[in-house]
């Protein structure tokens, strides 16, 4: 008789966002298609297993969060230590420590030493958009990965609001949101051309949304602040007509099952931006100023299936670090 054969752990470390998450899933399927038969376990917010889950790359979740966009403690990992580690987090040293912590068989991370050479890891990029960052550190130890490779499977819930423009005005960093008044006129002239608007926020961007909601004259029912799974959020950006966000999780979602996108970006497009495979991307210089009232989204009324990337004026001051160079 055969001995069963031993199904090997490999611990990968993404403990950040949902638009972290979805930017890292072509470095989660290369680990996939490059270890089929073994365990993949993601380390990240339990809030995203569900999310985790619908790549269809994590076979398990360790739930693991800390403040910010810092490095939470893995000493909550149950057993032997992982066969593999992967540092998917940031660049050091934080994350490799706490991996290295756990004495993996192996552990994949960037270099600690920032000068290239033959035969060593490789090398943080500083200004390289995520996705490929990330396919481009994992080839750099053999592992193939597809920085395209970003589409999620068709949800399964059905979508609460089919058809209809979403707009998701809130986003964690302030330097990433829009004025609540320019949404709201952007939401009147949407109506005013015959589409159904609803909008979404977290449980604590509900003033926000009702904000919003009132200038622009929604009914209430079309409010769906807090209160939505993740497969019912996957289900409603998936069968909008158009999404209008910032930089944020839904934004990437909504990229992820090729819905038509416009995003606006302050101070800058960043690293991390949710950007559609092969499509270009449309910017304006940030020293430029937006228009005092907005008309509608292009992407409403000039393209069906294309994905429009704005760059405005930071409305407020502050920054965002998409991923953490000191982690």
């Amino acid at each position: 008789m055969t001995a069963p054969q031993h199904r090997r752990r490999v611990l990968v470390l993404r403990a950040l966002g949902l638009g972290d998450l979805l930017t890292g899933v072509p470095a989660l399927r290369g680990l996939r298609r490059a270890f089929p038969g073994d365990d993949i376990v993601l380390a990240l917010p339990p809030a995203l297993e569900q999310a985790a889950l619908a790549t269809g790359a994590v076979d398990t979740v360790l739930p693991a969060e800390a403040p910010g966009r810092g490095v939470p403690s893995l000493g909550h990992w149950p057993g032997p230590p992982p066969d593999l580690a992967v540092d998917l987090h940031g660049n050091g040293p934080a994350s490799r420590d706490a991996l290295a912590a756990l004495r993996p068989g192996r552990l994949l991370a960037f270099a600690a030493d920032p000068e290239p050479g033959l035969g060593r890891p490789p090398v943080w990029r500083p200004d390289e958009h995520e996705r490929n960052r990330w396919c481009r550190f994992l080839g750099g130890y053999g592992i193939a990965a597809d920085p395209d490779d970003v589409r999620l499977p068709a949800p399964a819930t059905p979508s609460p609001a089919p058809g209809a423009v979403v707009v998701h005005p809130g986003a964690e960093a302030a330097a990433r949101r829009w004025p609540a008044e320019r949404y709201a006129v952007v939401v009147r002239h949407l109506r005013a051309a015959g589409h159904r608007v609803v909008l979404t926020g977290s449980p604590a961007e509900g003033a926000l949304v009702r904000h919003i909601g009132e200038h622009a004259g929604l009914p209430p029912g079309d409010l769906l602040c807090g209160g939505l799974s993740f497969g019912e959020l996957s289900a409603l950006l998936a069968h909008a007509s158009l999404v209008v966000s910032g930089d944020t999780g839904p934004a990437h979602l909504a990229v992820a099952h090729g819905t038509p996108s416009v995003t606006l970006f302050g101070p800058a497009v960043g690293t991390a931006a949710p950007r559609p495979p092969r499509r270009p991307v449309e910017t304006r210089p940030t020293g430029r100023p937006a228009r005092r009232t907005p008309r509608p989204p292009p992407a409403a009324h000039r393209t069906r299936r294309g994905h429009h990337h704005r760059t405005l004026p930071a409305p407020t001051r502050g920054g965002n670090n998409p991923s953490p160079e000191g982690s």
